[in-house]
């Protein structure tokens, strides 16, 4: 016959243990630390809670002292010690939530255990365990241990609370004294349900502001990649042209020269093919930009020419045709730029000139084009509106593609308020871009046209 030996341990068994030690350990580190947790000030009225909450516990142990000398027939040091622990608990509340409500707790005990002997020394009965002074200090203790805390260890604290004034009832008969337990716990249960609820209401703001940063910062990144790469399919047709140009001189140049000498022909044969190759490399990068932009149905290339200075003109004539008065200055010698320039300054032209027609209706703008020795400034002013402007439609980015175009020429540029409600943008292109550095840009702002809305 077989028997069976004693089971003296299970995985049941194991994992609850595991749960119970656990939560205790948390427990254990939520209420029993000594870190400081100030109480931040109010944004309105500063430091207006701190006085009052320090007013409120010099009522506490004035009007505690009193009651617990007269009523409850102690000595006036320990009424006093007993008081001022309460009162002093509630202004450490404001820095040490924690520790507070263990002295607020001890003082409670050694209020409650040294009155309790002299109850019913009067026909009057004696409110106990708590007293008015007590509920109100405890009320306020756990109110600010709730504000910082997390949930759980607020729970805690109410359930030890409630524990020790269900023990200390349960010691004496309800014969001699008004018992306060159900109504103490109560008021304190209500304190610590509005003070988890504010808890939880300010980490749910402070989440969505977080939330709201992220985003934002997210949609600028997004706007600039865009940008970029709005770019970059601008300035594919001036390089392509150039490397197109290179490919058709390295054939044509054998046949220029008399018996070329066999070097001679397998270099530029080599520069030929090499220019075919990169121009292949850049319509295959340039195919790719467009497709991740191209709608349904949409052509994914696109075979109008870029814009130069040349169509200028053209330009501001369509921004008069829209009931806007543009005058154009011309300065210095006009010669021609390189293409990444002309296109960059056109650009940052018509953007001014559509920004000028956004946020400053009936607005005069002046174009102004100045030919320096070592590049071009390109100025656009507009005067004051002569009407309030439409509300924007959202985030735009004249002012970052503008940017981003400058600093690609290492050029400088300003974007700033100007005289009487005006705006001013000034940017400056040389003629021959450094090749090692992007430039610097300097701007009011990178996406939000200070005139009211963005850009």
């Amino acid at each position: 016959m077989s028997r069976l030996g004693r089971v003296t341990d299970s995985g049941v068994g194991r994992a609850l243990r595991a749960r119970v030690g656990g939560w205790l350990g948390v427990l254990r580190q939520d209420l029993w630390t000594v870190r400081a947790d100030p109480l931040p000030p109010s944004t309105w009225l500063r430091w207006l809670p701190h006085g009052l909450v320090c007013l409120v516990a010099f009522g506490v142990t004035v009007g505690g002292t009193g009651d617990m000398n007269d009523n409850g027939h102690l000595g006036a040091t320990l009424a006093f010690m007993v008081a001022g622990g309460q009162g002093g608990a509630m202004v450490l509340g404001m820095w040490r939530p924690v520790p507070a409500w263990w002295l607020s707790l001890s003082a409670f005990v050694v209020g409650a255990v040294a009155v309790r002997g002299r109850l019913g020394f009067d026909p009057e009965t004696y409110t106990w365990p708590w007293t008015a002074a007590g509920i109100i200090a405890e009320m306020f203790v756990l109110l600010l241990l709730a504000l910082r805390v997390p949930t759980r260890a607020a729970i805690a604290a109410l359930a030890v609370t409630a524990l020790l004034t269900y023990v200390l009832e349960s010691l004496r008969d309800a014969e001699r004294y008004d018992t306060t337990g159900v109504l103490s716990l109560s008021l304190f249960t209500v304190v610590v349900v509005v003070g988890t609820a504010l808890r939880g209401r300010r980490e749910a703001r402070a989440q969505l502001v977080e939330q709201t940063t992220l985003t934002a910062e997210e949609r600028t990144r997004r706007t600039l990649l865009e940008e970029r790469s709005r770019i970059a399919r601008e300035l594919h047709d001036v390089v392509a042209h150039h490397m197109s140009v290179i490919s058709i001189q390295a054939q044509v140049a054998p046949h220029l020269v008399e018996n070329p000498p066999d070097e001679l022909k397998e270099n530029l044969a080599g520069i030929r093919q090499n220019a075919l190759e990169a121009l292949t490399e850049l319509r295959r990068v340039l195919g790719v930009l467009r497709s991740e932009h191209a709608g349904p149905g949409e052509p994914l290339t696109d075979h109008a020419p870029q814009p130069t200075l040349d169509r200028l003109d053209a330009l501001v004539e369509n921004t008069r045709a829209a009931g806007r008065e543009v005058i154009t200055e011309i300065n210095g010698e006009r010669r021609p730029l390189p293409p990444g320039v002309e296109l960059s300054a056109y650009r940052i032209v018509q953007e001014a000139l559509s920004n000028v027609l956004r946020h400053a209706p009936g607005a005069r703008a002046t174009v102004r084009l100045t030919y320096q020795p070592d590049g071009l400034e390109v100025e656009v002013v507009n005067g004051r509106p002569t009407g309030p402007a439409p509300p924007s439609t959202g985030a735009g980015h004249g002012l970052l593609g503008m940017r981003e175009r400058v600093a690609m020429l290492g050029g400088t540029m300003t974007a700033h308020p100007w005289h009487w409600d005006g705006f001013k943008v000034t940017a400056f292109l040389p003629d021959t871009p450094p090749a090692d550095a992007p430039g610097t840009t300097r701007s009011t702002d990178a996406t939000t046209d200070p005139r009211g809305g963005t850009s």
